[in-house]
């Protein structure tokens, strides 16, 4: 792994002088292309030399070990214990930044939730995650924007699709597809029985247009009257659009905008994420599972979390997680669940690809 990192620190040091040049600072997509790749090593390259300097200070004190005051010599092991222990937090540190990169770790995404079984319960539930998904964002510093839904007219949504922007979005949501269940007693319950439904959640990465190529003569187009639940919401304009993907089947639809134009982009924007979801499982050969293993069917046994109101717990099944505060959790405070996620995640893929820079060999 030594190895490795002075290849990362001698390209790090490249990058440095090429960013330091006139000529490079004025082509600024050769420079902008410069500065990310810089961005992206800093955080292998200060942990490394961290890492370097507390091994330099650790044979600083092994020198003190044979020093005739004994209280010298009990302070120097005390020294290396601290340091050694401190090393092995910096491999750690340094074998996850070194674990191979999600190449979808940048990338904005769209989140899909629906909802599946519990009917109306269902839907309402659906629109509390919206909320969630939302508030988290905005704690992100992130933009929501919703490019499309089905309300269902008391808070609740029978699908809603969110395009989600910011600085490794998906490289955070990325955990959250699957099946959401709820547990509670739904306003419409007189005897006050606890209801048990489901939502799917799917986290897409947004798809370039050099990520997918989309010939027009594979689509239809179709516009029409857009509909809504009364009063201003109805449009009288043939505003609504509905693209079929003729090859695949996939059918998308928008109807939020006013403008035919504005909801044909939108649709668009969903149809080529959809399109490079599909191409991506065929290249991990899982071509008619991959939606399903992601979302599964809505059945309420599919589920990677539970949130139970008369508990007010949360749980996430994957890894065993429960925390007893849905409410923070509710209001956008999902970062107690990801990164023990993203924790357990890491943990996974380095037993896979471990690497040791053998820390305990500086234990004294």
């Amino acid at each position: 792994m030594f190895e490795k990192i002075k290849e990362i620190e001698e390209r790090y040091d490249e990058l440095e002088r090429q960013l330091g040049r006139p000529e490079i600072v004025r082509n600024q997509k050769t420079y902008k292309k410069y500065a990310k790749e810089h961005s992206a090593l800093t955080p292998i390259i200060t942990t490394f030399r961290k890492y370097i300097s507390v091994q330099d200070e650790i044979e600083n004190n092994r020198s003190l070990l044979d020093d005739p005051d004994a209280e010298m010599r009990k302070l120097a092991r005390e020294e290396i214990d601290t340091l050694a222990s401190t090393l092995k937090k910096l491999e750690k540190e340094l074998q996850f930044l070194l674990l191979p990169k999600d190449p979808n770790d940048e990338k904005n995404i769209l989140l899909e939730i629906r909802a599946g079984t519990g009917g109306e319960e269902a839907a309402l539930f659906a629109g509390d995650l919206f909320r969630m998904y939302n508030r988290y964002a905005e704690l992100r510093g992130w933009k929501a924007d919703v490019l499309s839904q089905n309300a269902t007219g008391i808070g609740g949504f029978k699908e809603i699709i969110i395009l989600i922007e910011g600085q490794m979005v998906y490289s955070r949501l990325k955990y959250e597809s699957g099946v959401h269940r709820v547990q509670r007693v739904p306003e419409t319950e007189a005897q006050g029985r606890i209801h048990t439904s489901a939502v799917t959640v799917a986290v897409l990465p947004e798809a370039e247009d050099i990520d997918v190529e989309v010939d027009p003569e594979d689509l239809r187009i179709d516009v029409y009257r857009s509909s809504g639940h009364g009063g201003q919401h109805v449009n009288t304009t043939d505003s609504a659009v509905r693209i079929t993907h003729l090859p695949t089947g996939l059918v998308v639809t928008c109807q939020d905008e006013k403008s035919q134009h504005k909801n044909k982009a939108k649709a668009m924007k969903v149809l080529r994420s959809r399109l490079l979801d599909m191409e991506q499982a065929k290249q991990q050969s899982k071509i008619s599972e991959e939606r399903r293993n992601m979302v599964g069917s809505g059945d309420r046994s599919e589920r990677i979390r539970t949130y139970n109101f008369p508990q007010g717990r949360t749980t996430d099944h994957r890894i065993g997680l429960t925390l007893y505060k849905l409410d923070n959790i509710l209001q956008g405070a999902m970062d107690l669940i990801i990164d023990p996620l993203i924790t357990h995640f890491q943990t996974e893929a380095l037993k896979k690809n471990p690497g040791n820079l053998m820390a305990a060999d500086y234990e004294a």
